[in-house]
């Protein structure tokens, strides 16, 4: 027992600390003290530092005065501070010395039910990685926009339409607090817009060991339209989306500085937020006093863009007139360079005056590493991106990827918890990287076990819906007795589906209505009855995807489905983690390959439950027939394909789903579900974990970035001027060479190969002269170099000897920058010459 001198002194302000760290995840484990404040105000709304603020000090005086609870809030502070006291992973790899900082940027953040600071996936994403950063000492400091009124709110009228609803975020109940300067002022910026200085304000949340820096323009200096910048997310005209990511880039990188910190490595989590190259490198001129050039070239170095974008037309893009309007004097008086110059950074087409400023390109080409999001998004992005590399193989566009995952602790219910905890005696097993263990533990427990966590989990989602609807109706003037009745016909051992997206025409929420006489049958079998809970909101500019969600809303009012079928109004983090914890099966239906990553369907796997997905985004990496159950072939088609997956999903619904959950041993368990369960969780749940993407986000970007921007930061930016002047060179007299032959002579089982190239100006020691066979039936693409044999000025021969296994004629004599430098080819410079 720990000695009575050297326990936490607990007050009411060890209390605001647990409230404001948004690493804790309050669960029914270590929940008590809100309930004991508030416990109604706590299940409505599962935001700590609200309870408290609604509390006097003295109240919270006498209640800490209570053996019971202030034994409750001292577990809790001796929780954290032994997790704190526990070495890192980041810590145990010694990477401390390589990497300082990494700046996270991202538009949104899904941390918890307390700060409704995001819309859905991107921001899922953000949260998830931030705490996961924590939780491995990984240190990260986060960046976003404090909105005034977040994502919008929620309602379905009486004809099945949506409303949108926008209430006011409350910074006085929500756990942030101001950010303050040296001399203890809340900060305050300015960005200069035209004609105007807009004041922006700084705000942090504490995520663990790790800070979310926010900014907001509601500050009363001003003007009215200036305020309304950080009101909506992704609301708004172009020219107020233009607004909100000149805020989030410039005005965010300014917020990191005047905090303090200058990071190694700048994480741009999707384009919104690609402006912070620029700044980062205007700040880097003022200090080093270099040209923007070299600046940009040292901080590139740094910086990594993440694209979750799987079509073109995704990013955002904005009209030339318009950014010169808000960044003509930026790009001229701060950056040194010319207007066009700046808008070359954003186009395919430098010279073309019609094509829009694209934020992606932006980012491309001021990112040290581009990465997407899966492994099927990566091919899809090296598509995308292949045109700001002309001539170049798509399988050389520099996009690599880092698949997703989800943050484990934050997802897992805590029933599902408690037996892992039971069985394991510590944390969730999927922490580690020992698949070996989690199979032993799997070994240990029996199939009634497993399918308990089930049972309990499905219980409890299905108590969560009847309160949630209950509420829904009672707030839209329902009689008493229909609110009675919410959820009556949701039956506790039904096989029990779960869709939850956006509703947007790519996501196909309504594959499931195409044929909806079919789907009805399914759900109203007489002795395999199914139920099906869907969630979702739609953009309040998308009129198709509201479309689709009143489909729902009329299919799920017929009498014959009515309390089948549950619409869950105003979808959020409380719904989505309701929803991921209690579901049997989730659906997810995309066509392919518009679902960059997706994350959701990762969410239910720790708790037991299964995907039926489309061969999309995670699920074409993830899936084995073993696993779970998978909807398409593998390929892209039309819309007019829609049917073709229709029918398969509502045959795997009949044939496999369906009659696996409802076939029993004498226990009345189902064995072959059961066995999946154990696959999928064996398989899948560490692989998809957000431990493991911030590690490989660590180890493959961030520790080889901070190294390459400190080297080329050294000696005064030497490395940064002369990977500079290297590339304004060879930029001007690429054109001077040219292929004079490429002689091919058989030796046995060795070719031996002399290319004679006219070099012009341009250095022997700044090109690479290779061979390259691209990948052609069963042999895959190879590339070999050629040795500088002879160079005098005239002409320079190139020589080489590689195996014979192959034509000739598949290979092709090529040159490209050299990247003994350190310079990242063709990410920073894309020449490349073919042999004709």
């Amino acid at each position: 027992m720990t000695p009575a001198s050297e326990r936490p002194v607990i007050t009411p302000e060890t209390l605001r600390q647990l409230a404001f760290d948004q690493s804790i995840r309050w669960t029914s484990q270590n929940d008590d003290i809100w309930q004991l404040i508030d416990d109604d105000l706590w299940k409505l709304t599962r935001n700590p530092s609200l309870v408290l603020s609604t509390v006097p000090e003295q109240a919270l005086v006498a209640l800490l005065s209570r053996a019971d609870c202030h034994r409750l809030v001292e577990g809790i502070v001796q929780a954290q501070e032994a997790k704190q006291e526990q070495p890192t992973w980041f810590a145990s790899q010694q990477y401390a010395t390589k990497l300082s900082r990494v700046a996270y940027f991202s538009m949104e953040y899904m941390l918890s039910e307390a700060l409704p600071i995001y819309s859905g996936g991107l921001g899922n994403v953000a949260g998830d990685q931030l705490k996961a950063a924590g939780d491995l000492g990984v240190p990260v400091t986060a960046v976003g926009m404090l909105w005034q009124h977040g994502y919008f709110r929620q309602s379905i009228g009486p004809d099945g339409r949506q409303q949108q609803l926008y209430p006011v975020n409350d910074t006085r109940q929500m756990p942030i607090e101001p950010l303050l300067d040296a001399s203890g002022t809340p900060l305050r910026l300015a960005i200069n817009f035209p004609g105007v200085q807009i004041w922006l304000r700084g705000w942090q949340a504490t995520v663990g060991p790790n800070r979310l820096l926010l900014l907001d323009t509601n500050d009363p200096a001003n003007p009215p339209v200036a305020r309304l910048i950080t009101s909506e997310l992704y609301g708004g005209d172009n020219e107020m989306r233009l607004r909100q990511e000149l805020v989030l880039g410039i005005g965010g990188w300014r917020l990191l500085e005047a905090a303090g910190m200058q990071p190694e490595v700048l994480h741009l989590n999707d384009g919104h937020a690609a402006f912070a190259v620029l700044e980062r490198a205007r700040s880097y001129m003022a200090r080093q006093a270099v040209s923007f050039e070299v600046a940009l070239g040292a901080t590139r170095a740094g910086n990594l863009f993440t694209t979750h974008t799987p079509v073109e037309a995704g990013f955002d893009r904005f009209p030339a007139e318009l950014v010169s309007k808000y960044l003509e004097r930026y790009a001229e008086y701060e950056l040194g360079i010319p207007l066009a110059d700046l808008l070359a950074m954003g186009r395919k087409h430098a010279q073309d005056p019609h094509e829009l400023f694209n934020m992606a390109y932006l980012a491309t080409r001021g990112a040290g590493a581009v990465n997407a999001v899966s492994q099927l998004h990566g091919h899809t992005s090296r598509y995308i991106f292949r045109e700001l590399y002309p001539r170049w193989p798509v399988e050389a566009v520099p996009v690599s990827h880092v698949t997703n995952g989800i943050h484990l602790p934050t997802w897992v219910s805590p029933d599902a918890e408690a037996h892992w905890y039971e069985l394991h005696g510590d944390e969730i097993p999927w922490r580690g990287t020992d698949r070996a263990s989690v199979d032993d533990l799997l070994a240990r427990v029996d199939d009634r076990w497993l399918w308990q966590i089930r049972e309990h989990a499905r219980n409890d989602l299905l108590r969560f819906v009847r309160s949630h609807l209950a509420r829904s109706l009672a707030v839209h003037g329902a009689s008493f007795s229909e609110i009675e009745v919410a959820g009556s016909r949701l039956h506790p051992e039904h096989l029990t589906l779960g869709f939850a997206r956006r509703f947007a025409t790519y996501k196909r929420p309504n594959l499931l209505l195409q044929d909806p006489e079919r789907l009805a049958r399914i759900l109203t079998h007489p002795n395999f009855p199914v139920q099906l809970l869907v969630a979702g909101k739609a953009h309040p500019a998308d009129r198709a995807g509201q479309a689709l969600l009143t489909e729902w809303q009329q299919f799920a009012a017929r009498p014959d489905i009515a309390g089948r079928v549950i619409f869950l109004e105003d979808y959020d983090m409380r719904i989505a983690r309701h929803m991921v914890q209690g579901v049997d099966v989730w659906l997810n239906t995309p066509r392919r390959p518009w679902e960059a990553s997706g994350t959701s369907g990762m969410k239910v796997l720790a708790n037991g439950g299964l995907n039926l997905s489309q061969l999309d985004g995670w699920w074409a990496e993830a899936y084995a027939d073993d696993l779970g159950w998978a909807v398409g072939d593998g390929l892209e088609h039309e819309p007019e394909h829609d049917a073709v997956d229709a029918e398969q999903l509502y045959r795997l619904l009949e044939v496999e789903v369906v009659p696996a959950f409802y076939t029993r041993d004498a226990q009345d368990i189902p064995t072959a579900w059961v066995q999946r369960m154990r696959r999928s969780m064996s398989a899948l749940v560490e692989r998809f974990s957000a431990d493991r993407t911030v590690r490989e986000y660590t180890e493959h970007h961030y520790l080889p970035l901070a190294t390459a921007y400190r080297q080329r930061c050294a000696d005064g930016s030497a490395l940064a001027i002369a990977i500079t002047r290297q590339i304004i060179h060879l930029r001007n007299h690429w054109h001077e060479m040219g292929f004079v032959d490429v002689r091919w002579d058989r030796s046995g089982e060795q070719y031996r190969v002399e290319a004679r190239l006219q070099l012009g100006h341009v250095e022997p020691a700044h090109i690479t002269v290779e061979l390259l066979a691209e990948h052609a039936d069963n042999c895959p693409a190879e590339t070999h170099p050629l040795t500088l044999t002879h160079y005098d000025g005239a002409f320079t021969v190139f020589h080489g000897q590689l195996p014979a296994s192959r034509p000739q004629a598949d290979y092709t004599a090529r040159v490209i920058p050299s990247a003994d430098l350190g310079l990242a080819v063709p990410l920073e410079l894309g020449l490349i010459l073919w042999q004709r």
